[in-house]
């Protein structure tokens, strides 16, 4: 896992700051090699490893499927986990700051699963999700529990255009007084996505004000989209 750790470190994060603070959202290009998102989209099929399967159809939720990995989490993904955090601690806090919260966010990982721990908050969120023709995810937020970090990402692991058409990742922003601004991203394979999970500081005449945020995936035409997300907090079912 060193290359990984490496190239997550190599990441020019204050462009990611820049584009989280100005965009609620950052894009990060070729975090992953083919040959691991290949390996991932492998592992969906594995009868081991997952602690709950969701048919999203069931609750409304879309139509697709996805798994909640199980502890301990694979090496790549607990490595994606706790290299990835660290760099978003700055931002998250720097939010709370804004908005006069009195939260602060651990410098560690590890810190914030002590933090999950004492709300009985024990459960994996870390999860691979597939869609096939028709698929799509309704819009939603991803917070699980009373302890939730305000920063997620999304890995893609299949490739716009050659394994599937449409399942655009959609980011919808709810300005108070104001109609819904949407954002469409189309990430190449291997590509990373870093969003609020909840909502964030927009400066307005009078400071800062919350935006509520949430995300979901267009309907796919064609083929299957793969994707993998990284929730840093825990759930508690």
């Amino acid at each position: 896992m060193n290359d990984l750790i490496s190239k997550i470190h190599k990441v020019d994060w204050s462009l990611v700051e820049e584009s989280l603070h100005a965009k609620g959202f950052a894009l990060v290009p070729n975090l992953l090699t083919p040959k691991e998102c290949d390996g991932l989209k492998v592992m969906y099929n594995s009868p081991s490893g997952y602690r709950k399967t969701v048919v999203m159809e069931r609750y409304r939720f879309g139509l697709g499927e996805y798994k909640y990995f199980d502890y301990p989490l694979p090496n790549m993904i607990q490595t994606l986990r706790e290299a990835i955090y660290p760099h978003l601690v700055p931002v998250a806090n720097l939010w709370m700051k804004a908005l006069k919260m009195e939260k602060i966010f651990p410098d560690t990982h590890q810190e914030l699963m002590e933090q999950c721990k004492e709300e009985n908050q024990l459960k994996s969120t870390t999860l691979i999700l597939k869609y096939g023709e028709g698929g799509f995810n309704t819009l939603h937020q991803d917070l699980y529990g009373d302890v939730y970090f305000p920063l997620q990402a999304v890995l893609f692991l299949s490739e716009p255009g050659e394994d599937h058409e449409g399942g655009e990742f959609v980011l919808t922003q709810q300005t108070p007084r104001a109609q819904s601004k949407a954002m469409v991203l189309r990430p190449k394979k291997g590509s990373m996505v870093v969003f609020t999970t909840n909502f964030r500081p927009v400066k307005g005449q009078k400071g800062y004000y919350r935006v509520a945020v949430k995300h979901g995936v267009s309907e796919v035409s064609e083929g299957e989209r793969y994707t993998l997300g990284i929730i840093f907090h825990d759930a508690i079912s």
